[in-house]
């Protein structure tokens, strides 16, 4: 194991009295030294946590399979403006029956089938509906919208948990270490204490009292392990592997910390927002397209037939063009009911923008406020630590004259443990706060990260698909390699 660093004094005088075996240790840690690099390098950092995060995600991967069935609802809702070609084939065997009566021959039954084979091609083209087919197109085109940035919505949760599961892994693994090191200090405290019970310096009380501190010491230490296998167990869940040695992260990212300023730009940018405000739009085109269903309709309308008798060389053909109106007098109230339907929707959203836009204003709000807090506790803490180690080395020593008690040694002792948790604390707050306010103005995004990482392009699937795709066209045998890459992944 590599020894730890030393001051300058502490180093000239090692080199001041170096013996044989000194100058093989102080080889080994130039070895150390020279090796450490290498080691930090290889420690997984927190960009390689987002980076397994999004990339292991299932959330992420179903929503885009669920944005993809609303790329196709665009494709639907486009084919009814679109020819309509049909055929149908049938194949039939006629009987017939004939009878006639006469004074001479009596009555006669004549009887006889033939066999025939009909095909008939059909068309039609809608060519006016009041605007309702238009209409469910630009809805399903808005809640194609609003379900792209429902996915950047959950791309920022797939983050944001990411940041928490690696800092509170950091966070446990520094507080199993500061317990395991509390646990050995309070080892030597009660060996001292019972040395100085053998001499009569203290009462059986103080030893008592050292072992008691002791064992709390060990639980703490079994709670800090087994939350550590806790956040071991998130970390593989959220990153998709077993974590390695975790860097500290580089810095805390910066962010505006103007509430007004940064509210405004939450408001405008936030992926919940946007979503909701698609909705809406998409309400409102709903409600175009329910009045427009209760308009009559124009249809061009074609056929071409055939009809062959077999067993004889006829064949009998026709074909006819026209143009049918339909409209409905009366349906009990339907289509009524469906356009009110529809402008309840649309309050619906409307409402839901509303309160969307004030929780987006109280998260910005809340996660700079985190961001203080944190701030503020770091501050003190290190404050906190700096007295109660001075604290404690004076009342270690007051101890050794007889001027403070075995009990004023463990209270200090157990108030710089709890600076020093406070301060892991601290610095986890202050990480996972600043990256909430990331995520509260919508930029917790791999785009914005700089994240390495290949990004799910919404737009390419979109355009294969909104004109619908014939399956034996080319634009469908591509469409076909791209469904078979997304299943393979």
């Amino acid at each position: 194991m590599c020894p730890g660093n030393s001051g300058s004094g502490d180093v000239m005088g090692v080199f001041a009295n170096v013996t044989q075996k000194g100058r093989r240790v102080v080889r080994l840690a130039m070895v150390c030294a020279v090796m450490m690099p290498a080691v930090v390098a290889q420690a997984d950092t927190l960009a390689d946590a987002l980076t397994g995060a999004y990339n292991h995600s299932g959330l992420l991967d179903q929503n885009r399979a669920l944005l993809r069935a609303a790329d196709e609802d665009v494709a639907s809702a486009a084919a009814a403006l679109q020819p309509v070609l049909t055929w149908t084939a049938t194949a039939r065997r006629r009987y017939a029956k004939s009878r006639s009566s006469s004074a001479l021959f009596g009555t006669t039954v004549n009887r006889g089938y033939n066999n025939q084979v009909i095909v008939r091609l059909n068309a039609s083209l809608l060519l006016y509906d009041g605007g309702a087919s238009a209409a469910r197109i630009n809805a399903a085109r808005e809640t194609v919208l609003a379900a792209r940035a429902g996915l950047i919505g959950f791309e920022q949760l797939v983050l944001l948990r990411a940041v928490n599961a690696y800092m509170n892994l950091r966070q446990a693994g520094e507080i199993v270490a500061l317990r395991q090191n509390n646990l050995r200090l309070l080892t030597q405290e009660l060996r001292a204490a019972r040395d100085r019970f053998e001499v009569g310096e203290i009462t059986r009380t103080d030893v008592a009292l050292a072992e008691a501190r002791l064992a709390q010491a060990r639980s703490g230490l079994a709670t800090a392990e087994g939350q550590r296998l806790q956040a071991i167990e998130e970390y593989r869940n959220v990153v998709g592997k077993k974590p390695g040695r975790l860097a500290a992260p580089a810095r805390v990212p910066k962010i505006d910390t103007n509430l007004d300023r940064a509210k405004g730009v939450a408001v405008r940018q936030h992926p919940a927002m946007l979503e909701v405000q698609h909705q809406v739009a998409a309400a409102e085109f709903d409600i175009q397209a329910s009045e427009g269903a209760m308009s009559p309709t124009l249809t061009l309308e074609g056929t071409l037939g055939a009809t062959n008798n077999l067993g004889t060389v006829t064949t009998n053909s026709d074909a006819s063009v026209g143009v049918t109106a339909q409209g409905t007098i009366y349906q009990g109230g339907r289509l009524s009911s469906a356009v009110r339907r529809s402008m309840a929707t649309r309050d619906a959203a409307r409402a839901g923008l509303h309160i969307t836009r004030h929780n987006i204003q109280q998260d910005v709000g809340n996660a700079l406020a985190d961001v203080s807090i944190a701030s503020a506790s770091l501050e003190a803490s290190v404050r906190q630590i700096r007295a109660a180690r001075v604290a404690f080395r004076g009342v270690r020593e007051e101890a050794t004259l007889g001027a403070r008690t075995t009990l004023d040694v463990l209270d200090a002792e157990q108030e710089l443990l709890d600076a020093e948790a406070a301060r892991i604390t601290a610095q986890t707050s202050q990480y996972i706060a600043a990256y909430t306010v990331l995520a509260s103005l919508g930029q917790l995004t791999a785009k914005n990260l700089k994240l390495p990482v290949q990004e799910y392009d919404a737009e390419a699937y979109y355009n294969l698909v909104k004109d619908g795709v014939a399956v034996k066209s080319k634009q469908g045998q591509k469409l076909d390699r791209v469904l078979r890459a997304l299943q393979k992944d």
